[in-house]
Formats: structure tokens, sequence, C-alpha cells
């Protein structure tokens, strides 16, 4: 079975917060393991509201609930994706294979990781 890797960074918190800023909160994580040398990578963004319709549109455009087929074997030295989304006051959590990683998975995991790499 594949396991979700938690971000790490402490966005997977379940707020009990009453403050507005928290209830709109939009923080999409990714963590990728595996591969050859198995080296755990990060990414995460946590946009400006202004940004949050292009967040919103593409976490909601993702199949959180649907059923994966991939099994328990990813292949050898392939990529496992976990991908955590808080979006406002829902949190998503879903594990996806490398090659299970097209359409909206593969636009959501490439637009944190060029948000990220933007801010640093």
């Amino acid at each position: 079975m594949l396991q979700y890797e938690p971000p790490g960074d402490g966005s997977d918190a379940v707020s009990d917060s009453t403050d507005d800023a928290d209830h709109g909160r939009i923080v999409v994580a990714v963590v990728r393991t595996g591969g050859f040398a198995g080296l755990r990578r990060r990414w995460r963004v946590e946009p400006d509201p202004e940004q949050a319709p292009q967040w919103v549109a593409l976490v909601e455009r993702c199949p959180w609930d649907e059923q994966s087929d991939a099994g328990t074997d990813v292949g050898a030295d392939r990529y496992v994706w976990s991908i955590h989304a808080v979006l406002r006051e829902q949190q998503h959590e879903r594990v996806v294979p490398d090659h299970e990683l097209q359409g909206a998975w593969r636009e959501l995991v490439d637009a944190v990781r060029d948000a990220d790499r933007s801010e640093s």
C-alpha cells in the first residue's frame, strides 16, 4: 500500500483558530519520495489572496476521492507523490504514483514546484 508522506511543515495540522485569516488559508504541499537515490523533496505554496482563485481551481480539478488502481507496485526507482492541500477549511490528501501523475495532478504539482522555486 502506498503510504502518505506528511508535508512536515505543519500545514497538515488541523486549525481550531477562529481567525478569519486561517479560514481563508490556502496551502498546497507536495512531497516526492523514491527515485534512484531515494531522496525526499518537498515543495510548498501558500498563495496571496489575489492568487487564491487560480489555486482553488487547480486543487478542485484534482480527483481527490477517485480510487486508484495502482495497487502497491509503483515500479523500481519510481517516484511517489504525496499531495496535501488545505483549501480554506477543507483538507485533501492523496498519494499519486509517478505513472498516474498526469492531467490535473501534473498541473497542480508543476504549479506548486514552480511557485516554490520563484519564492526561493
